[in-house]
């Protein structure tokens, strides 16, 4: 079941462990409403033969239920298209060119390094979806690997893009073609600065009406970076409180919006003033600009001298032992970048002494099954939130695909609020 706040929601579960045909998995992914405003009820909808419980999932006898469901949820097109077009394993694409426009690195550097050129389309594998891509999200793992210092993952595309949007037009083997037509955004492990995109059919989220495919775009690497390592990692609880660097960056304007929707106390730290009354604005709880206040010593007043539960750290560097020492005991450490440095001189007495907890992790070379079983959390936690509306990426700008330099030039400068994004 998919609960969002103020109203019960009903998905089906597992259909496949069910022996139910493959698009139920896509179905599972677009939850509704049942029964506004009330919860916690034992459900049972009849549709034909086929019985939706809450808590129970779907059970169903034959294509004949299986289409009164897609029916029930505005699927008979679509439903009608994946029968007519079944394929016997290999991809199925229709009206693809053979070539398209990308943005390659031609050599480690600046921004300018980034040129346009033409590659083939890429054909999908066994598990995968071709996206025509409709927006990119850029990140900075993007520019760090445009100079150089992280390269793609084995088999991953080299081009840069962690995350996009875009039409599923291609399903390889392994993956029915259900999701043919279906908007969708999905985290990539490369190539997402193209204009068609390889992505593994269970990292794939539904788009939902109300939501911009540019917005889509700017979701997934920052959701799931937030999701695994603020409340996985850092095993954040409602009440808690946090302190996020980088607060009006993608991943620090995506941690303020989770955090005030599961119960944070979301505090960050920005380099002006502007960007501090941003952060407020998005919903942090306090704003320290760190190029005028110690943000060591603001914390402590801020939380009465008790610390926080946990930190979330993208500059790494000497910011550790600061770190360290706004956190409460018992607390947690997790690092996510190194933007000032890779090494740190850590009190490893107060790490022992006040029982610390130091972690970190990166999400481009996860494993393909560690990233789907991150995406289906997520959206059985965090998706219902979007599709209410009540979560949103913030936007800072939008480049063409072929201005990607000019994008990356943004990120480099710091003078942005929020997600950049490409649009071939």
């Amino acid at each position: 079941m998919v609960v969002g706040k103020g109203d019960l929601r009903l998905a089906a579960f597992d259909f496949a462990a069910q022996g139910v045909h493959p698009l139920a998995q896509f179905l599972d992914r677009q939850p509704v409403d049942i029964l506004p405003q009330k919860r916690d009820k034992r459900v049972v909808r009849t549709f034909g033969e086929q019985f939706i419980k809450v808590h129970g999932g779907l059970l169903c006898d034959g294509d004949d239920a299986q289409y009164a469901y897609a029916c029930q949820f505005g699927w008979k097109a679509h439903w009608l298209l994946s029968m007519a077009a079944r394929s016997n394993g290999g991809p199925i694409m229709t009206d693809i060119p053979s070539s398209m426009t990308a943005i390659e690195i031609s050599q480690p550097g600046g921004p300018d390094v980034l040129k346009a050129c033409t590659r083939p389309v890429p054909q999908p594998r066994a598990g995968e979806v071709l996206l025509r891509v409709a927006a990119a999200g850029v990140n900075r793992p993007d520019v760090v690997q445009r100079m150089g210092l992280y390269p793609a993952p084995p088999g991953a595309s080299d081009l840069p893009g962690l995350e996009v949007s875009g039409t599923v037009v291609a399903a390889g083997p392994e993956v029915e073609d259900a999701l043919l037509g279906q908007p969708v955004c999905a985290l990539v492990a490369g190539g997402g600065y193209a204009e068609y995109a390889l992505a593994r059919a269970d990292v794939c989220w539904p788009v939902p009406e109300g939501l911009s495919m540019e917005e889509a775009a700017a979701i997934p690497e920052t959701l799931m970076t937030v999701w695994h390592n603020v409340f996985e990692r850092g095993f954040a609880d409602e009440g808690e409180t946090i302190l996020v660097h980088g607060g009006t960056s993608g991943i620090g304007s995506m941690a303020i919006k989770l955090g005030a929707l599961f119960g944070l106390e979301v505090i960050v730290t920005c380099g002006s003033d502007d960007k501090c009354a941003a952060a407020l604005e998005l919903g942090a709880a306090h704003a320290i600009n760190y190029k005028t206040s110690d943000f060591v010593e603001e914390v402590k007043r801020i939380t009465d001298g008790a610390g926080v539960h946990l930190v979330l750290d993208m500059v790494a560097g000497p910011y550790v032992a600061r770190n360290l020492a706004c956190l409460r005991n018992d607390g947690r450490h997790v690092t996510i970048a190194i933007q000032g440095g890779a090494m740190a001189e850590v009190p490893m007495a107060q790490v022992m002494m006040r029982r610390l907890t130091l972690t970190g992790s990166t999400l481009r070379p996860r494993s393909d099954a560690f990233k789907a079983l991150l995406a289906d959390e997520i959206h059985r936690n965090v998706w219902p939130e979007v599709v209410a509306g009540r979560l949103r990426p913030t936007m800072a700008q939008s480049f063409p695909l072929t201005e990607a330099a000019a994008a990356h030039a943004l990120m480099e400068s710091g003078d942005f609020v929020g997600k950049i994004v490409l649009v071939p």
